[in-house]
Order: structure tokens, then C-alpha cells, then sequence
């Protein structure tokens, strides 16, 4: 059974940090690479917007999906796409998503410091996508159980 609480939950927590994203949304290369606050700030939001949308989908995985998912053995990015198999978003938008995974780890794990142009773009991506995702998240969880 799905927890709405704590998908809500985690979509509030997400809200905040699409907000305070916002406030980036229009900052310069330049400026992230001068400033170590705001690159680290900008990374941070990711990483927690990122992070809290993984948790949904492993949620709704573990509740909705099929009995045989092996949750341990699924990548982070396969879980954007295994909601299309539960019908909560369409697959191009599984596709445009999926790739966050793949920043979030590497601002997780530090696999090498972030190219600022990279950070930058993450930035309006996010904002986007990720108002998305919690409208398709939202609308699947008021027609689920």
C-alpha cells in the first residue's frame, strides 16, 4: 500500500529546494565558479532533490510493481523508467528524467568535481523536470488503492 505521506512528504521537502533552485536558475558560469557557495549550494539542492525523488520511485516500486522487482539490483536511473511500467509518467518523459540519477551520483560520490557548465544546465532542468515528476507523482497517488 502506498504511503501518501510520505510521497507528500518528500514532494514538500522537494518544493523547497525547486525554490531555492530557482534563485540559481539564472546565475552564470562564471559566477558558480567564483563563488564556492553557490556551487556547493546548487549541488547540494540537486542532490537532495534528486535523492528524495529516488526514494518515491523505489516506494512506489516496492508497492506497486511486480512482485519479482528486485529492488537491491535496480540502478537509481532504472527507477525513473520503471514508473512508466506503472503508468505514472509517459517513457519520453521517463527519458528526459532517468539521466539525473547518473548527477546525483556523481555529486554523492565526488567522482570528480562538477563542470560548472554542467551544474548550470542541471539547474533549469531540474526546476523543470522536477515540477513535472511531482505532478505526475501527485496524480498517481490520488488514483492509487
Amino acid at each position: 500500500m502506498i504511503n501518501k505521506d510520505f510521497v507528500k512528504r518528500k514532494l514538500f521537502l522537494n518544493q523547497a529546494e525547486l525554490e531555492r533552485l530557482q534563485e540559481f536558475e539564472q546565475i552564470t558560469i562564471n559566477e558558480i565558479t567564483k563563488d564556492l557557495g553557490k556551487h556547493a549550494a546548487c549541488e547540494r539542492y540537486l542532490e537532495r532533490l534528486i535523492g528524495r525523488a529516488i526514494d518515491i520511485n523505489q516506494h512506489l516500486i516496492a508497492e506497486k510493481g511486480n512482485v519479482n522487482t528486485n529492488l537491491g539490483a535496480m540502478r537509481y536511473r532504472d527507477t525513473f523508467l520503471a514508473l512508466t511500467k506503472l503508468g505514472v509518467y509517459p517513457e519520453d518523459f521517463a527519458r528526459k528524467i532517468a539521466p539525473s540519477a547518473g548527477l546525483r551520483n556523481a555529486l554523492v560520490h565526488e567522482y570528480n568535481n562538477i563542470n560548472p557548465e554542467i551544474l548550470r544546465k542541471s539547474i533549469g532542468e531540474a526546476v523543470s523536470e522536477f515540477n513535472d515528476y511531482a505532478k505526475y507523482i501527485l496524480s498517481f497517488i490520488e488514483k492509487a488503492d
